[in-house]
């Protein structure tokens, strides 16, 4: 077997893997690198960032948001959200936007990785998962950046707030809300502490 292809048996099928990380496999790592991209063993992500593609009836599947971002990232500690789920909580916001939010501790800005945009912002706090009490918390942190009537949304949101469990809300007020979304929900929960910020 030759050195290149003792390089590729290292490589897992819809896994994403950093240069730095691939170094120890190889004393040639560019050059085998460019040999695997040829043969399609590999797909180039992005600077440094390689995808060893999962094989279906239809082709490679693209990587897998979660796998990519972790990679990138070399950080578990992140969520994937994105403003298309606000209009789960029917609060009548109907655009739709190409764009996923990487809620992290590491990286700020916009990346395109494997062909996809991702937005990454940095943020002390967020949750494991995106609750719909985070997501309420959350129109209001980012209403500025939203398409919709802004005035429309907010009444939504008011009238949404009423219907949720007060306690999960005002949790989630507390640990992710910015100071207008403390403002706005403790006038609606009647709760002074909100006002505070961390």
């Amino acid at each position: 077997m030759n050195a290149v292809e003792q390089f590729k048996d290292h490589f897992q099928p819809g896994a994403v893997y950093r240069r730095a990380d691939l170094e120890q496999w190889s004393n040639a790592v560019d050059r085998h690198l460019r040999q695997l991209q040829e043969s399609g063993v590999l797909v180039k992500l992005s600077g440094g960032l390689y995808y060893c593609p999962q094989m279906t009836a239809f082709g490679p599947a693209p990587a897998d948001d979660e796998t990519l971002v972790r990679a990138f990232l070399k950080d578990d500690r992140f969520l994937l959200t994105s403003p298309n789920l606000y209009n789960a909580l029917g609060l009548g916001a109907t655009q739709l936007y190409n764009e996923t939010v990487v809620y992290n501790h590491k990286r700020h800005g916009r990346f395109k990785l494997g062909g996809r945009t991702f937005r990454f912002a940095m943020k002390p706090y967020f949750p494991g998962k995106a609750t719909p009490e985070f997501l309420l918390v959350d129109v209001v942190n980012n209403l500025d950046q939203l398409a919709e009537d802004r005035e429309q949304v907010l009444k939504q949101v008011k009238s949404k707030a009423d219907s949720m469990e007060k306690r999960a809300l005002t949790e989630a007020v507390r640990e992710y809300g910015g100071a207008k979304a403390r403002k706005l929900f403790a006038a609606l929960l009647m709760d002074d502490r909100l006002q505070y910020v961390h």
